[in-house]
């Protein structure tokens, strides 16, 4: 198939790597210059294992290439997907300015039947808003579909090659169709599940939620096991075992972290503050 890319990110240049391992051919679009060219010369700007690699590979082969211009590249396309950042504002909700940038370009861009995937971790109804900007420009019909990630830093291109779950959110029945042959060499037919746009974009928040919970009340059992001398990891080992339970993000430590559990965190209590939802 024929995919564009829009940002070059974690989550875009991962999509991008492993989708063109595929065999696809992959435009990655992003805004600054010097990434654009550092990229198409091989050069990543952050590490993650084997992803260097692939994107090399495929840089060799034909199948991937990098460019600053979106409107050609979507043109071009049969699936656009959006992979930019969304940073939170003080208050902890979603910046969407960059989404909605790029679903401007690309109603302005669209030449024939698109599926736009927005794959940037987004507040429930951003696919909605997404649809209601590209409309305002499109001359063609498309369609809106939600697809979060769930990579993990570190394994991002093992998760991607070989993940637990697809979730794709819409209701054009074309468009999933689509979007379901694509993950199909990826994720066996039980493990891809269809919802509306709005309980795909819930339900990343929502796992991340609960990994940052587990790792929170770990963290309270172990300064409690300290207070009373108790060995936390045998404490640890015995609960994990209970399969409803198990031992992932269930080790004490220094807390939650990285770039995304805090943010979504944010995200998770503002979307409540904003319908007068308290969490």
């Amino acid at each position: 198939m024929r995919i564009s890319v829009i940002g070059s990110g974690y989550v875009g240049l991962v999509t991008s790597a492993c989708l063109s391992d595929e065999g696809h051919q992959i435009t990655c679009v992003d805004v600054d210059k010097t990434r654009v060219s550092q990229l198409s010369l091989g050069i990543l700007p952050f590490h993650e294992p084997d992803l260097g690699e692939l994107v090399r590979r495929q840089l060799d082969a034909g199948n991937l290439s990098f460019t600053e211009d979106l409107a050609p590249a979507v043109s071009n396309s049969q699936i656009v997907f959006i992979t930019v950042g969304t940073p939170s504002y003080e208050d902890g909700s979603v910046d969407l300015s960059a989404v909605l940038t790029v679903a401007e370009g690309i109603g302005r861009a669209i030449e024939g039947y698109l599926v736009i995937v927005i794959k940037s971790t987004v507040p429930v109804g951003t696919a909605e808003l997404v649809r209601h900007e590209i409309a305002q420009y499109a001359r063609a019909d498309f369609a809106v579909l939600s697809n979060p990630e769930f990579l993990r830093e570190g394994q991002a291109v093992r998760d991607f090659l070989e993940p637990d779950r697809v979730i794709i959110g819409g209701a054009d029945e074309q468009a999933v169709g689509l979007l379901r042959e694509l993950f199909a060499s990826f994720a066996t037919a039980e493990k891809i599940l269809i919802m509306d746009s709005r309980s795909a974009e819930m339900a990343k928040y929502t796992a991340n939620a609960f990994l940052a919970t587990r790792i929170s009340f770990i963290n309270e059992m172990a300064g409690l096991c300290e207070g009373l001398g108790v060995d936390i990891e045998r404490v640890r080992q015995a609960v994990g075992m209970d399969p409803r339970i198990g031992q992932a993000y269930f080790s004490p430590g220094l807390g939650y972290g990285g770039s995304c559990l805090p943010k979504d965190l944010r995200a998770v209590l503002a979307m409540g503050r904003q319908r007068n939802l308290p969490l």
